[in-house]
């Protein structure tokens, strides 16, 4: 696993340089974003780098019949042109179910990622969970915290059904409350 305290001068100024190239950072929305509607916000008027809100809806994550974790103390991560990712307090989650896997990334904004597996007999998801065991500042309550990739979960926020963020790398939970396009998705490369 990568920690901040091993970190060289090269791997920051890496972390700089990527968090220099966005040029959209939630002050003004693209002519491609579309209309919200009533009750919807934008991904497009997220904050980067992201800002960490407290959600008290109800957040339910299961996979298949097992219930892996239920809370109302989750941090949303909400980041221009991204669905929210949400990180659920340790103390929430079925912990017995988890199992650190090797390697790891790093996000400009909230550090070195550990990731996990869920296991429960001969059964398992590999790399289905990560974490930020030493976040960077401005991310220090995540800590103690995990998010899930919702691909192969049933997951919930306030009952409402997930759909994941596009493409392997990005963890954002997709609900109706929101208008995207979302970062992930078809043509958004060039974002």
């Amino acid at each position: 696993m990568i920690t901040i305290a091993h970190m060289t001068q090269d791997e920051w100024d890496q972390l700089e340089m990527a968090r220099s190239q966005w040029r959209w950072r939630g002050n003004d929305r693209p002519a491609f974003a579309e209309p919200t509607a009533p009750g919807q916000v934008s991904v497009w008027d997220f904050p980067r780098p992201p800002e960490l809100v407290r959600e008290e809806r109800e957040i339910v994550v299961r996979w298949g019949v097992l219930e892996v974790a239920r809370t109302r103390g989750a941090w949303a991560v909400r980041e221009t042109a991204h669905p929210p990712t949400f990180y659920l307090p340790l103390c929430d989650v079925q912990q017995v179910l988890l199992r650190p896997v090797g390697g790891g990334s790093v996000c400009e904004w909230k550090g070195p990622a550990r990731y996990w597996d869920l296991v429960q007999g001969d059964q398992g998801l590999a790399q289905v969970a990560w974490s930020y065991p030493q976040p960077l500042a401005g991310a220090e309550p995540l800590a103690e915290c995990i998010a899930f990739y919702a691909h192969d979960l049933h997951c919930t926020v306030g009952g409402a059904e997930v759909v994941p963020q596009a493409g392997s790398f990005y963890g954002g939970w997709i609900t109706p409350d929101l208008a995207g396009p979302f970062k992930g998705g078809p043509g958004s490369s060039g974002w």
